[in-house]
């Protein structure tokens, strides 16, 4: 039997006495060789996931009971969209759910404003391969190791930053915890040995990944906006803040090398490979070209962009070494605005930037995040993948602007903000406005 018709058998709908009443509850198992009868008890409820439903505690169980708040139809609509497997995370409060689902959609409505063409191979998903709902706060920003399939940490509105494992068992390393505000970026070191982490109490915070402390803060006058490890000397940060400014950090030291001044705050920043140029967007849309010395740590302007025009806060910047479609090094850039630019990048003229395309999308009021799809654009098209505040995670091809959405992904209950891809580009982390990080699972091609 294929794993995608694997189903969910409800063993009755009366369940043994609850704290809230009797309640009428769901008994889940999953049918298919060798896979579990589910243990333990779902503590959080799960209605953000459509079909809503319930939870209800009931600690004598030995089986998943997961009370239902709506109707039999919702049931059989789960039922019929994916199987489930579960593991227990190391850090209790919350669960971790392997999902295989059959479609890529928890749906067949599409949005009036939003046209998608029939979904290929390349960009098709088997479901989700797990969920981290440990968080409490807003998941703002997620993001896998350097060259890594499985290490992933995301970080909170509530300034905590949480290190997991996406491996076939899934699991939760850390919860790392020392801000006390909003984490606005992170970034690993070449050698995911340490996490950089900046915020919005004006530090920035150095942790050891395996042992999961903190080795360093570092204090600023302002909010630190956005930070990244230099990529050759990973000696140097360079952070980005609400002060108009680039500081140019010593890692070992914590102390600024030197420091740029812009006209406006600094949201977004990217390296190239090289670790000579600096690519840093601000909050009224400009996005500068900056010259970095790997040695020194020296920084100077090159070049100013202002293709985006409205005067929105550029939520994301992201380089990529190599287009077919520009035949060379390009930059990615998104504003809060809804624009996102795709830029063919010059090294030999200091970085400079030349719009190829852009795609226009409803406004958001958060700072919602995009990113490119490297193998996904080898075949043909320029393809990214953003979050959206409608709870869809969305697919566009950047080379169709008049049908640019080409698939979608459903199973978030509130705003996506942050979207990610481990390397190889088989996994893919979401984080939503609740706290839920969905890890999907992308089909094997060929």
């Amino acid at each position: 039997m294929d794993r995608s018709t694997y189903g969910l058998i409800a063993y009755g709908l009366i369940g043994p006495q609850t704290d809230q009443g009797s309640q009428p509850t769901l008994w889940w198992s999953l049918i298919g060789p060798g896979l579990p009868v589910f243990r333990g008890l779902i503590h959080r409820r799960i209605d953000r996931i459509r079909p809503p439903y319930g939870h209800a505690e009931d600690k004598s169980s030995s089986l998943w009971s997961i009370s239902f708040q709506t109707s039999i139809k919702q049931f059989e609509a789960l039922r019929s969209i994916c199987s489930l497997s579960i593991y227990s995370a190391s850090l209790t409060p919350r669960v971790i759910l392997n999902v295989a689902s059959q479609s890529s959609s928890a749906g067949n409505s599409l949005d009036s404003d939003r046209q998608i063409r029939h979904a290929e191979p390349a960009y098709s998903f088997v479901g989700m391969h797990c969920i981290f709902d440990n968080c409490r706060a807003s998941a703002t920003i997620v993001k896998f190791g350097h060259m890594s399939s499985n290490l992933l940490a995301y970080g909170a509105s509530d300034g905590s930053l949480t290190i997991c494992n996406a491996s076939e068992q899934p699991s939760l390393s850390h919860q790392l915890k020392g801000h006390s505000k909003a984490i606005t970026d992170f970034d690993f070191s070449s050698n995911n040995q340490y996490i950089a982490s900046s915020s919005m109490d004006k530090t920035v915070r150095v942790w050891d990944v395996s042992k999961g402390h903190c080795m360093r803060i570092i204090y600023g006058v302002s909010p630190q906006l956005c930070i990244r490890f230099h990529p050759v000397n990973n000696n140097l940060l360079s952070v980005g803040n609400g002060n108009k400014e680039i500081n140019e950090l010593n890692f070992s030291t914590g102390h600024v090398v030197t420091k740029l001044l812009f006209e406006n705050e600094i949201t977004a920043m990217d390296n190239d490979h090289t670790g000579q140029h600096l690519f840093a967007g601000d909050a009224q849309g400009c996005i500068y070209s900056v010259k970095v010395n790997s040695h020194t740590g020296a920084i100077s302007r090159s070049h100013k962009n202002r293709s985006i025009r409205s005067k929105s806060p550029i939520t994301t910047v992201q380089y990529r070494t190599f287009s077919f479609v520009a035949r060379g090094p390009v930059l990615l850039a998104c504003a809060r605005d809804g624009n996102i630019c795709f830029f063919s990048v010059a090294l030999e003229v200091q970085g400079y930037l030349t719009l190829l395309c852009s795609l226009k999308l409803a406004p958001r009021s958060h700072n919602i995040g995009a990113s490119f799809c490297p193998l996904l654009s080898l075949g043909k098209g320029e393809f990214v993948v953003s979050g959206s505040e409608d709870a869809n995670v969305y697919f566009y091809d950047l080379t169709r602007p008049k049908h640019a959405c080409v698939n979608k992904l459903q199973g978030h209950g509130s705003t996506v903000i942050g979207v990610a891809w481990n390397h190889g580009e088989n996994l893919l982390a979401s984080s939503d406005s609740d706290g839920t990080v969905i890890v999907w699972k992308r089909a094997q091609s060929g």
